[in-house]
């Protein structure tokens, strides 16, 4: 997102620039020897050549020193470039109008010969036009100029990337793994912030990696504004359900509201900026509300987003293209790690509760993603298969969900137990009486609702009821 940013501020500090002197705009034709202009005049604010052709031209000295240089083009525009009158290259093809234009890239790169340069007075020539963008931007020319050629290496800064991206798409995946086996909502949420952080880093390094045409560039950055509020709704979620449920909405309407104003700023920069920032400032301020009422992991979390704050307001270049995804990565890796080391705590008491509970034969140890509890059998009414869960119903209208299967629980449970159905087992003790409708059959129970009986169980259901002494109604 900050890399046009990036990309411009290392072009300006690069050595053995071609001193460039002020643009000019100017009327112009591409003749049989090279591009004709006329009326010229100096460029007044920024070069922009959305919605027209542009032509441009600088004088130029010779760059001091050894090795190759190029002119270099980071732009939402078809472009092309000459040096005194030779041509260096298209990127595309500008035009007067769509149809005449054909895009290209969104960076370009023209290397220049050595027998191209004049002693003095170098012209440099550009064509640009920019008819299929797809949406308007402030600055549609990250870079423009001749630099020593090739640029340094960003290998250092993409490998970091790859590395937060990495890790932050492992986290969605042990996340949701937790999801599956707890469904906590706070698993779900910290899956999202992490998947939609890995992708939003993808997303970043796609121009380094991807030449892609330059409409492309316009919905990437889109793209990385709308990841970026999502992540901060995310944030603002997690932060405040665990700290301050009971302001969770009103903190999320709030942000909901400025990330539609966001649209408005000038450019995707500030737009990405801004809802990052309103959605960790939130965050900060139900941590801190936390911190005040001494709510236990309040001062870490508080302390965490202040470092980010501090960071990104030292090093704002560098905030979203970066900053940003360590600071996610840092946020939801040690807590990944947490629920890790705690689920495999809780499964070691769920196998301790379990042992200990398998000398108690009146009792069913129910394990499930709350934790272990032990029910009476006397109190169990039904139990129902849910996919791999089965479900009980006790004779006080709860309903728990048991990490197991019904065919193991028909093996387990007493004979006062008994099969009606494929996916019913009944206590025998409370039920009331059966009754057939076409051939098909339900129990009566003495509590809740009926429950059905399979049509080959039913003789077995017929002389276990009989055998009770339990009349049919």
């Amino acid at each position: 997102m900050v890399r046009p940013l990036l990309l411009a501020l290392l072009l300006i500090c690069l050595p053995g620039v071609a001193g460039a002197q002020a643009w000019e705009t100017c009327r112009g034709i591409d003749g049989p020897s090279g591009p004709v202009l006329a009326d010229c005049r100096p460029l007044e604010g920024v070069i922009d050549p959305q919605g027209r052709e542009l032509w441009l031209r600088a004088a130029l000295a010779r760059p001091a020193g050894q090795g190759p240089h190029a002119v270099y083009i980071g732009a939402v525009a078809s472009s092309e470039v000459w040096l005194n009158g030779r041509s260096l290259g298209a990127n595309g093809r500008p035009g007067a109008s769509a149809t005449a234009e054909v895009p290209g890239r969104y960076q370009a790169v023209f290397p220049i010969g050595e027998s191209a340069w004049r002693a003095s007075g170098n012209v440099l020539v550009v064509r640009m036009s920019s008819f299929h963008a797809g949406l308007r931007l402030d600055s549609p020319v990250a870079g423009l100029g001749v630099y020593a050629y090739p640029l340094p290496s960003r290998a250092i800064a993409l490998a970091a990337t790859f590395a937060a991206a990495g890790a932050l798409l492992a986290a969605a995946f042990g996340f949701g793994v937790i999801h599956v086996l707890r469904r906590t909502g706070s698993s779900l949420t910290l899956a999202a912030m992490a998947g939609v952080s890995g992708v939003q880093a993808i997303l970043e390094t796609l121009r380094t990696l991807v030449p892609y045409a330059y409409p492309v560039h316009v919905w990437r950055l889109v793209g990385i504004w709308g990841l970026t509020a999502v992540f901060s709704l995310l944030l603002i979620s997690y932060v405040a359900s665990r700290f301050w449920p009971r302001a969770r909405r009103a903190m999320i309407a709030v942000a909901a509201a400025v990330f539609a104003l966001s649209w408005w700023l000038p450019g995707f920069d500030l737009k990405t900026i801004a809802v990052l920032a309103a959605g960790v400032g939130l965050a900060a301020i139900a941590a801190g509300v936390a911190v005040w009422r001494r709510h236990k992991g309040a001062r870490l979390t508080l302390g965490y987003l202040t470092v980010f704050v501090a960071v990104g307001m030292a090093f704002p270049a560098g905030l979203v293209d970066l900053a940003y995804f360590l600071f996610a990565a840092g946020l939801v890796l040690p807590v990944l790690m947490a629920e890790v080391v705690r689920l495999g705590r809780d499964d070691q008491d769920r196998e301790i509760a379990l042992t200990r509970a398998a000398a108690r034969p009146n009792c069913l140890t129910v394990a499930s993603a709350r934790g272990v509890v032990r029910v009476p059998l006397a109190e169990i009414v039904a139990v129902v298969g849910a996919d791999d869960y089965a479900e009980l119903r006790l004779a006080d209208g709860r309903r728990l969900l048991h990490a197991a299967r019904l065919d193991r629980l028909e093996v387990d449970l007493p004979a006062t137990f008994l099969r009606v159905h494929r996916s019913v087992i009944v206590n025998l003790a409370h039920v009331h009486g059966y009754d057939r409708e076409g051939g098909r059959g339900r129990l009566l129970m003495a509590m809740g609702e009926t429950l059905p009986i399979s049509r080959n169980r039913l003789p077995a259901v017929r002389d276990a009821l009989e055998a009770q002494s339990l009349v049919r109604v």
